[in-house]
């Protein structure tokens, strides 16, 4: 009884046996249906015993049977022993199931109906998606899953670096470096199964030296299903992510970048994303090649049906801008009535944006993709301990508007020098959602 008393306070203790009644959980229906179901068995049992009590001839059994029924007693004591059998039986009940079926998958102290409904909540929240890619969008989709599961990130597929690279050039696939850190990001962080997939096989095993194990993963699972967006799928499906993950074009592009490097008068085409930030010179114009490569339906869709699109953060040139120089997408971003961000970088990015302001970054993104792309900009004012070597913060230049309102906001982490805090960024973007429709649910 001592166990059962301790359940009873606290999942239905003080005023919190009120939250089981909160619109949404899906729980009053069934308690309902429960409850009938109870009464009309309790029923059914008394006139059947009523009924073999009645017409049975005289047995042995029948005068235990008067007496397990308690005829002996006033009425109204028997209604209220049995009646208090009832609820003690039922509380134990409820007390097994939780501890049987849902105590393992509760966070430790966390109520039952708290983690329910902000089950609930994330599973009705508003539908958000992400541009981008490299780790300033797994970043962002880390913090975004606190507060929806109605998340779509479309990823760039121009990464040429590393095991993707490795891959793409051996197997003719598409990268799938980037997409794995989305999957990793949207799954649970302390899962095992995410951090296999975000396993790097270390020298000493020879050819797979540098390969993570996602990557095999989804080229393997590419294999099975016969389609990189379907093996995407699979891989979502075994990682149980909240969300979904979408190339922002399934042809095979190639990131070209036109530079002027150090010490030389013209400029020179440099080709791979992997190789423009290495080249150390100025970038003057990026391009996907082949050009205008065809956008994914279900990244097109995912832009025009959202509450809120979100561009960055990311590597600008690298990261961002191949998601946007597909032009549906571009296309799809302008149309859409939702509430589009582009989110400034925290700190600049060696090889890429060194001495950029934030407004430097908004004219690049509009001098490859055109104007009126968003709503407004989100701009980082949190300065926390040193930076790198080469890496400086991004300030705004007072001498130059925006072409943008601008929200300034503290989405610096503290842990990280020059990255963004997961959660302060999916908080300061859900405040701006919420200040164009009103609460979220």
């Amino acid at each position: 009884m001592t166990r059962i008393a301790r359940f009873w306070r606290r999942h239905f203790g003080g005023s919190r046996w009120r939250v089981w009644l909160t619109p949404g959980l899906g729980i009053k229906r069934w308690l309902v249906l429960l409850f009938l179901g109870v009464f009309f068995l309790a029923v059914g049992t008394a006139i059947a015993v009523l009924h073999v009590y009645r017409t049975a001839p005289e047995t042995w059994w029948l005068p235990l049977l008067s007496s397990a029924s308690l005829r002996f007693l006033p009425r109204w004591l028997r209604a209220l022993i049995f009646g208090a059998a009832g609820v003690a039986l039922f509380v134990g009940g409820l007390w097994g199931l939780n501890r049987s079926l849902l105590a393992p998958f509760l966070q430790s102290g966390k109520p039952v109906v708290e983690t329910l409904a902000a089950f609930r909540k994330r599973e009705r929240g508003p539908h958000v998606a992400v541009l981008g890619g490299g780790h300033g969008q797994s970043t962002l989709l880390r913090g975004l899953k606190a507060f929806t599961h109605n998340i779509t990130a479309i990823v760039s597929v121009a990464d040429d670096g590393g095991s993707s690279g490795r891959l793409r050039q051996d197997l003719g696939i598409l990268p799938p470096g980037d997409i794995r850190n989305c999957l990793a990001a949207l799954s649970d962080d302390e899962d095992l199964l995410a951090q296999l997939f975000q396993y790097r096989f270390p020298q000493a095993y020879g050819d797979l030296a540098g390969h993570s194990f996602g990557n095999l993963f989804l080229t393997a699972m590419m294999g099975l299903t016969g389609s990189f967006e379907q093996a995407v799928l699979e891989a979502g499906r075994v990682l149980s992510i909240y969300g979904r993950v979408v190339p922002a074009t399934l042809d095979p592009v190639e990131l070209r970048a036109d530079m002027r490097l150090p010490f030389q008068s013209h400029t020179v085409v440099v080709r791979g994303e992997s190789t423009i930030p290495q080249a150390q010179g100025q970038i003057r114009r990026v391009w996907l090649e082949p050009d205008r490569p065809r956008a994914f339906p279900p990244a097109v869709q995912a832009i025009l049906t959202a509450d809120m699109v979100v561009v960055g953060p990311g590597s600008l040139y690298t990261s961002l801008l191949p998601n946007l120089l597909v032009p549906e997408i571009a296309q799809a971003l302008r149309a859409t009535r939702a509430l589009r961000v582009f989110v400034v970088n925290v700190a600049t990015q060696p090889g890429e944006t060194d001495g950029f302001s934030a407004q430097d970054h908004v004219q690049v993104v509009e001098a490859h993709a055109g104007s009126g792309l968003f709503d407004v900009v989100l701009l980082n004012t949190g300065r926390y301990s040193e930076l790198p070597p080469g890496v400086t913060w991004v300030e705004e230049d007072p001498q130059r508007p925006f072409p943008y309102p601008v929200v300034r906001a503290d989405v610096a982490s503290a842990q990280q020098p020059g990255r963004h805090d997961p959660e302060k960024l999916a908080r300061a973007l859900m405040r701006l959602l919420e200040e164009r429709t009103g609460p979220l649910l």
